[in-house]
């Protein structure tokens, strides 16, 4: 597109940084990880002796890594602006604090 000095303006998509995609090697990796860590979450059904002091944390941490290879290789953070991330990290990092705060009050830490 031109204007009427005859200077180059940008189309929308000429404007948006290209990246280099993953390789289809690199997203089976990362489904062989997040079907892993599902794995070892429905596992942990199975343990039905578990005290909630160490089955809660351990979900808790397993979700966070689970968040982070979704949001990093599907969603395409990890080659975006660092504001995206930095509203993601935000968002987990709240949405973690609300819940560890919500299972404290009902004294969830407590029950066997």
């Amino acid at each position: 597109m031109t204007n009427t000095d005859n200077e180059k303006i940008e189309s929308p998509s000429d404007a948006e940084e290209e990246h280099e995609h993953p390789s289809d090697r690199k997203y089976i990796q990362i489904a062989i990880i997040l079907g892993v860590i599902t794995a070892l979450e429905v596992a942990t059904y199975f343990f039905e002796d578990m005290p909630g002091e160490i089955l809660i944390p351990l979900l808790m941490v397993m979700m966070v890594i689970k968040f982070f290879y979704v949001a990093a290789w599907f969603m395409h953070l990890r080659f975006d602006s660092q504001v995206f991330t930095k509203f993601f990290v935000g968002g987990l990092v709240l949405a973690t604090v609300v819940y560890v705060i919500a299972l404290t009050m009902f004294e969830f830490w407590n029950k066997g």
